[in-house]
């Protein structure tokens, strides 16, 4: 494994920290966690290195800190280029950004629509993300993974879907996945979940639960 002066500042359960320490992984990079619990403390740490959300991951290298999941996995993949995430050709790369944004933008927005509101906003909401379960399916057929034969820069983005959506459907007291709907993104979803990597850094399903149970009473206290 490379060393780095590198270190991450997130937590276990969250799907955009786990992005940076899959991409770290795959690429063979040391780095040093640092453990945050953003439901209950902010860190002055988390907050000095980034001002503007206060949000995790951050990642500090050389004693640079950068923030957002997307723009990390983009820069890990320039500044640690062995085993690459992206694909080489141009077009495909571009096309690869363009779901990234998708899943970050429209699904992950619907998803959260689903999750915190209810009756009618709430059945928007769970067919916006039936649309996108729809569109990554019809992105999958005929590939073991987005990135082909390995997992890919695409994978990581989507990747939780294959493990917190489950949780996010449960706390938020919604159905949208259907194995029978979505056979091949089903399929994904189990070889993704059983790459090493990506299996030993799955946190605790308890785990997970309670972080979206505690968005969810927060959410739900900050309306009355």
């Amino acid at each position: 494994m490379e060393r780095a002066d590198l270190k991450l500042l997130g937590t276990k359960e969250s799907i955009f920290t786990q992005r940076i320490v899959w991409a770290l992984k795959l690429k063979g990079v040391y780095y040093e966690f640092i453990e945050q619990d953003f439901i209950s403390r902010i860190s002055p740490l988390l907050v000095e290195l980034n001002p503007v959300y206060k949000k995790v991951p951050v990642i500090v290298h050389c004693g640079k800190p950068l923030c957002e999941s997307l723009v990390t996995l983009e820069y890990i993949e320039e500044t640690w280029p062995l085993n690459p995430l992206l694909p080489v050709d141009p077009f495909d790369r571009a096309s690869t950004r363009f779901w990234a944004r998708f899943i970050d933008g429209k699904f992950y927005e619907a998803a959260t629509k689903s999750f915190f509101s209810s009756g009618e906003t709430k059945a928007e909401g769970v067919e916006s993300v039936a649309e996108g379960l729809q569109l990554l399916e019809g992105q999958i057929i005929g590939k073991k993974f987005f990135g082909g034969e390995t997992i890919g820069y695409l994978d990581i983005v989507v990747g939780w879907i294959a493990y917190w959506f489950q949780y996010i459907e449960e706390v938020g007291e919604f159905k949208a996945m259907d194995s029978r709907k979505y056979p091949h993104l089903h399929a994904w979803i189990n070889n993704f979940i059983q790459v090493p990597v990506i299996q030993e850094s799955l946190p605790k399903p308890d785990a997970v639960r309670a972080v979206f149970k505690g968005f969810k009473d927060a959410a739900l206290a900050g309306a009355n």
